[in-house]
């Protein structure tokens, strides 16, 4: 039987990628100057999981309608 190397591993690394793409969405759509978002997500691409929980407690809140 072949294996193809799916498992909890590939789960978590889509879960990741949701996540981060998700936070990045929420950086672009908020309302901090240009240079902080970039600044985020610049960390968020190169540190996915570090960078996705930094933003979840220190990042960019507000939103525009």
């Amino acid at each position: 039987m072949m294996h193809y190397g799916y498992g909890y591993g590939s789960v978590l690394g889509i879960l990741i990628l949701i996540g981060d793409i998700w936070a990045i969405i929420n950086i672009v759509q908020s309302r901090v100057p240009s240079l902080q978002k970039l600044i985020w997500v610049i960390v968020v691409l190169l540190l996915p999981v570090i960078g996705l929980v930094l933003w979840l407690l220190i990042g960019p809140r507000d939103r525009e309608a």
